[in-house]
């Protein structure tokens, strides 16, 4: 499947409005800034790195979504909205990961080499959340709208609040003192 049919793909998966392929790829700001993070990322990685900035400042004036050139991004992630969506120099943004308006992949400005969170495969991220620091969120963790969170979440886990505590793993509720 080429990388159209899985942004598409993706968008159909998670967000019940769409209605074609041609409204996702001409409408959708999400798909747009993914496209062409591509392009910035490929000359990020050939040490172009100043026309790689310029490029992704391009877009995100555009989009409104900040996708650093470095960033690692694997297709099929879906941002839904995407207003406001910082995506930090060294995240990575594993397959079939959701993040929602508003959402910060940030550091803490305390690390240096790994800054900025890993997202696992099939992760949700709701709106405005901000995940900061070189933490991990683990493949199919759920963390709740405005969260912050400093720490990693494991796998299958659900996580909110400020900061985000663990509320649920695969399902069952955890108790907190």
């Amino acid at each position: 499947m080429g990388w159209w049919q899985e942004a598409i793909a993706a968008a159909k998966r998670n967000d019940p409005a769409v209605r074609t392929g041609a409204e996702v790829v001409l409408t959708y700001p999400g798909v747009h800034a993914l496209f062409f993070h591509k392009f910035s990322h490929f000359l990020y990685r050939h040490r172009w790195f100043l026309l790689a900035r310029i490029h992704s400042q391009f877009w995100r004036f555009l989009t409104g979504i900040e996708i650093h050139p470095g960033a690692k991004i694997a297709s099929g992630v879906f941002i839904d909205h995407g207003m406001g969506v910082v995506i930090g120099e060294t995240a990575e943004v594993e397959r079939d990961v959701v993040l929602f308006h508003g959402v910060t992949l940030g550091g803490t400005g305390k690390d240096t080499g790994k800054r900025h969170p890993t997202v696992r495969q099939g992760a949700f991220v709701s709106a405005n959340a901000q995940i900061l620091g070189p933490i991990e969120i683990g493949e199919r963790a759920k963390i709740g709208a405005g969260a912050v969170v400093l720490k990693n979440v494991p796998a299958d886990a659900t996580a909110v609040g400020i900061p985000a505590k663990i509320v649920k793993i695969k399902g069952e509720k955890i108790q907190h003192d």
